[in-house]
């Protein structure tokens, strides 16, 4: 996987959850993902953006165009320095929440996307990692 160009996004208040979407979406019309590419992805971004700042604390988004052979796509790596999640397995399912909400974020976030990935620490922070290849 080749990376053309890189954005990055800080993610420390309501309204930078706001850009990152706006960003995502820019970025995925600039790739030329139909509208539907466009509404998955922006919608997995926010959840895991939203998820950022609520469960992390914030930190920052940052968004790789990426190329395979002819694919290309968006590369979503989120990552923030809190408290890291227990049971990813757990996390994963859906209905599980230690907030709020629904309990669907992760888990309708992976469904989102073409490739998803969490590496986290319990202490040091989590690493969302998410993919979506225009068709």
């Amino acid at each position: 996987m080749v990376v053309e160009k890189t954005n990055r996004v800080p993610i420390q208040t309501s309204e930078d959850v706001v850009r990152v979407r706006q960003a995502v979406r820019s970025d995925a019309t600039t790739l030329g993902f139909n509208l539907v590419d466009q509404t998955k992805l922006v919608t997995a971004a926010s959840e895991i953006a939203r998820n950022t700042l609520d469960y992390g604390g914030g930190g920052d988004l940052r968004i790789d165009h990426v190329r395979l052979g002819n694919r290309k796509g968006l590369r979503l790596v989120f990552h923030d320095d809190g408290p890291g999640i227990p049971d990813i397995n757990r996390a994963l399912e859906d209905g599980f929440t230690t907030g709020g909400g629904l309990g669907l974020g992760l888990s309708g976030a992976k469904r989102l996307s073409s490739e998803f990935n969490i590496e986290s620490t319990v202490g040091s922070g989590t690493t969302v990692t998410l993919v979506r290849w225009s068709k």
